[in-house]
């Protein structure tokens, strides 16, 4: 196996973003399963995971721009680190963490400031920056969903 299959396969998520139709959400949705069925909520790996995709993140995205182009679609290491960052914030229930997804991937998508402003950064710390801001905004957001649905909401249900 060359060196650009292994860069090829880490960073598009094992080829999870190869999907014509919406690879960032695809390539997203490895990592979700990850820490919902495996991870299951266990915060020590949370934190963990966090660290590692994030470092991984920034190098490999770095070498998959080698290959692919500034930010590539197909780049969805980043969306990894940004899925376990997102899930610091959230307590461990299927609800939560498909809340947490959406969020994520709405925020990364949207590029609030100074999401915008972190993807200009050069190489994979601009790959990777305006997803850790993507998701610091969606764990909040998923917080606050949570809470407002536990203390307004469900005690309608």
């Amino acid at each position: 196996m060359t060196k650009e299959c292994v860069i090829k396969f880490f960073a598009s998520g094992f080829y999870s973003s190869y999907s014509s139709f919406i690879p960032g959400t695809t390539g997203t949705i490895p990592a979700w399963l990850l820490a919902y069925f495996v991870v299951r909520g266990n915060y020590n790996w949370v934190i963990i995971l966090s660290i590692a995709f994030t470092i991984i993140s920034v190098f490999l995205s770095h070498l998959a721009e080698g290959v692919w182009g500034h930010d590539a679609k197909k780049i969805v290491i980043d969306e990894w680190a940004g899925m376990f960052i997102t899930l610091l914030f959230v307590p461990y229930s299927l609800i939560n963490y498909l809340i947490a997804f959406i969020a994520f991937r709405g925020f990364d998508g949207l590029k609030i400031a100074p999401a915008n402003y972190a993807e200009r950064l050069p190489g994979g710390w601009g790959v990777t920056a305006d997803d850790i801001v993507a998701a610091i905004y969606a764990g909040l957001s998923t917080r606050l969903a949570i809470y407002i649905l536990e203390h307004y909401i469900m005690q309608y249900f």
